[in-house]
């Protein structure tokens, strides 16, 4: 396993949000992440699972509390910092946000021409993920012309192709049927074995309790940390190197 070089790579103190003058969405939410760990993040909807995952990469800010995020107090952060820190976080979305007018290997690729990693070295390990997820024969498609599944595997590459120290993934399996959501899922379990720190939201308990990871439960804002059972799960597992 890659070691992360912080402490604890996000802690939330006493946190809570409100829109306007609302009642909280989540309150006095505390836990922490540390290195190398995977949660699951469940339940039902309203409860704040996607608020909580935007406190995370930053999308939001608390209205109460201490949000940590790789060793960094948000609060104080400079604001000029703050790009650095989401570029070491990948966030899969529920609306995807796929560029339309780039290609799926495009579309994957950018994290990585951002870093300005050489053309070669992208090419091989784009076509690699994208051969991993089923899109062999997408690469150069749009997507517009692509079903919400293929999409979903499009975006979920993009998140991970760079191995970024946190993922988020907000309902990543939603469009896909179970053996592919058991594929998508096993790429997560690589990729946290490599060091990445793993948060699913999803409302898939049969894949929660195969997987057996500890679980972040969100009810009526309250956070409840339960701890999941041994894995029961045994897939071959994909060479990232």
């Amino acid at each position: 396993m890659i070691i992360d070089d912080t402490d604890c790579v996000v802690r939330f103190e006493n946190v809570g949000l409100r829109y306007g003058l609302g009642a909280e969405v989540v309150q006095d939410i505390t836990f922490t992440l540390n290195p190398g760990s995977f949660h699951f993040l469940v339940g039902p909807s309203g409860a704040g699972k996607s608020t909580l995952l935007k406190l995370m990469y930053l999308a939001l800010k608390p209205s109460r509390g201490l949000i940590t995020l790789f060793d960094r107090d948000i609060a104080t952060t400079p604001r000029n910092d703050l790009p650095g820190l989401r570029r070491r976080v990948g966030v899969v979305f529920q609306e995807f946000r796929l560029l339309k007018h780039l290609s799926a290997f495009d579309n994957v690729a950018l994290p990585l021409r951002v870093a300005r990693i050489r053309e070669d070295e992208v090419r091989k390990h784009v076509e690699e993920l994208l051969s991993w997820v089923g899109l062999k024969d997408h690469m150069h498609a749009r997507p517009p012309t692509m079903s919400g599944g293929q999409q979903q595997r499009v975006a979920i590459a993009r998140a991970v192709i760079a191995r970024p120290r946190l993922i988020l993934a907000d309902e990543p399996t939603g469009n896909v049927d179970d053996a592919m959501a058991l594929r998508l899922l096993h790429l997560f379990e690589e990729l946290n074995k490599l060091g990445s720190t793993i948060v699913i939201a999803t409302h898939n308990e049969s894949l929660v309790k195969r997987l057996g990871h500890p679980i972040l439960k969100l009810e009526r804002g309250h956070l409840e940390i339960i701890e999941g059972l041994p894995s029961g799960i045994g897939l071959p597992a994909w060479d990232m190197a």
